[in-house]
């Protein structure tokens, strides 16, 4: 007998699919705990949450239960660069070394800032060694990139920046903002907005975190030491658990850290009204001008990458992860966001005015489902 699940939160009439799918994750996808937030045109129309924050104690998931949500955080880092941008503080085809000038070590010279959120510079990896301490405390990162030499002619092919990309898009805003993208972030974005979504976790949110559980083995592994390298900084941290199954980013000082590619710390309801706020009008209107979202959507990198597992159809636009079937299928062509690690997925869709935000802490592997059948049924709820 499968013990149904306690739902809570709130849901419109017309996206009643949406409650029927996320429930249907507890009950035969192996759904631990989970929240599903989505916004149309301003107005929060699905707000869902259930199961356990964290199995080790029994404490529930509750309406404000944040978790690591892993590579959702690139797509936060992007908004904060078109921020910029239309601010007409950055060019996003000028030269990295505009801003940084150390950057242009080692062949690096001609490298546009857009490159850097495309994953065409060709720094997925870095060669120098880092501790933890290393990778936390930001500059020994940042010296180790304006180290390193690309690992392909940049712009010629594009490959996955899993951690990296977080320092080379952070660095810029940390140039021209003064400050690191965790605080321009809460000081520009997420404070205004009244989100619970941080790159940098407060002490005193710590308790709040879903504990994060490690995915199943996966039977037939992806192994490239390229990648592998650049996923876990060349050792520093296991990822995504560690050999006991101690998922890295359930560590206190690495959620503080704030790891600029993967280290933020959200709600749902926090990833969908970010998202909301970008296409839509919350508090005086949207975050992105319609130049820069018509920006965002263009397919800038897709195909076989250099260091990465065979095509399943990912499209990159300009720091967003767009529509991209059969993998991840978003609403339609004016998609952007993110997905992260283990299962979450975050994005807006301009034509829809859309804002998704939904997280999990049961990591999965290839073949996770539960995102996807989730916005399949938005899709849905929107064309009735």
């Amino acid at each position: 007998m499968v013990t149904q699940p306690q739902i809570h939160g709130d849901v419109d009439d017309r996206f009643g699919r949406v409650a029927d799918v996320f429930r249907d994750n507890f009950t035969s996808r192996g759904e631990v705990g989970a929240a599903v937030t989505v916004y149309v045109r301003g107005r929060k129309v699905v707000d869902l949450y259930g199961g356990l924050a964290d199995t080790r104690t029994g404490r529930p998931w509750d309406a404000h239960t944040p978790v690591v949500v892993f590579s959702c955080t690139k797509g936060i880092l992007a908004i904060c660069a078109y921020l910029l941008a239309q601010e007409g503080r950055l060019d996003l085809d000028a030269p990295v070394t505009r801003y940084w000038p150390e950057f242009g070590q080692h062949g690096k010279a001609d490298i546009p800032v857009r490159w850097l959120l495309t994953h065409q510079a060709g720094l997925p990896a870095v060669d120098r060694s880092l501790t933890l301490d290393d990778v936390l405390t930001w500059d020994p990162v940042i010296k180790a990139i304006e180290a390193q030499a690309p690992l392909w002619k940049p712009g010629t092919a594009h490959g996955y920046h899993s951690m990296t990309y977080g320092w080379l898009v952070g660095e810029v805003i940390h140039r021209i903002s003064g400050q690191l993208p965790g605080a321009f972030f809460a000081d520009t974005v997420a404070g205004p907005l009244g989100l619970h979504t941080w790159l940098g976790l407060p002490a005193a949110e710590s308790d709040t975190v879903a504990w994060g559980l490690a995915p199943p083995p996966d039977p037939d592994p992806f192994v490239d030491p390229v990648a592998e390298r650049g996923i876990t900084m060349g050792g520093a941290f296991a990822f995504p658990a560690d050999a006991d199954g101690l998922v890295s980013f359930n560590d206190d000082a690495i959620r503080a850290a704030g790891v600029p590619g993967a280290g933020a710390v959200s709600t749902a309801e926090g990833l969908a009204r970010l998202y909301a706020a970008c296409v839509s009008e919350l508090q005086g209107g949207p975050l992105l001008t319609a130049a820069s979202v018509d920006d965002a959507v263009v397919v800038r990198s897709r195909g076989q990458q250099r260091h990465g597992p065979p095509d399943t159809g990912q499209r990159w636009g300009t720091g967003f992860l767009l529509h991209s079937p059969p993998a991840r299928p978003l609403l339609g062509e004016r998609s952007f966001g993110h997905d992260g690690a283990g299962g979450n997925l975050a994005f807006a869709d301009a034509e829809h005015q859309v804002g998704f935000g939904y997280v999990v802490n049961q990591m999965r592997g290839m073949g996770d489902e539960r995102a996807n059948l989730l916005t399949a049924a938005v899709r849905a709820c929107l064309s009735d």
